[in-house]
């Protein structure tokens, strides 16, 4: 079976951090661009940042530039968020997607598989 498990999330304090992990299992991640998506209540899914295959491209939401950082370790076959300095508007929902040879930043992009998203909470 083919899916993606991300873990990490959590409640910390604003000004905290937490490192989001995207796993796959039953495929390799070698070939895939991956994108870290978040849903807040109410809202609709928006982008946070994203990587292709070979890691030579990233890109980061305004919102988080500077705090967040993406990183891959295809021998791990794991995908990281590390979140830095956060702040209560960043609790949402996060999912990552993979895309073979693609990937995709942006509003309504789909994924050929998402997995099934960690909670972040920031609050004091």
């Amino acid at each position: 079976q083919l899916q993606l498990v991300e873990s990490g999330g959590g409640l910390v304090q604003p000004g905290g951090s937490l490192r989001l992990s995207c796993t796959a299992s039953g495929f390799t991640l070698d070939y895939y661009g991956i994108g870290w998506f978040r849903q807040a209540p109410g809202k609709e899914r928006e982008p946070v940042s994203c990587i292709t295959y070979n890691s030579d491209t990233t890109y980061y939401a305004d919102s988080v530039k500077g705090r967040f950082t993406i990183s891959r370790d295809n021998a791990k076959n794991t995908v990281y968020l590390q979140m830095n300095n956060l702040a209560p508007e960043d609790t949402a929902v996060y999912y990552c997607g993979a895309d073979h040879l693609a990937y995709g930043c942006y509003v309504g992009y789909e994924y050929a598989y998402w997995g099934q998203g960690t909670q972040v909470t920031v609050s004091s």
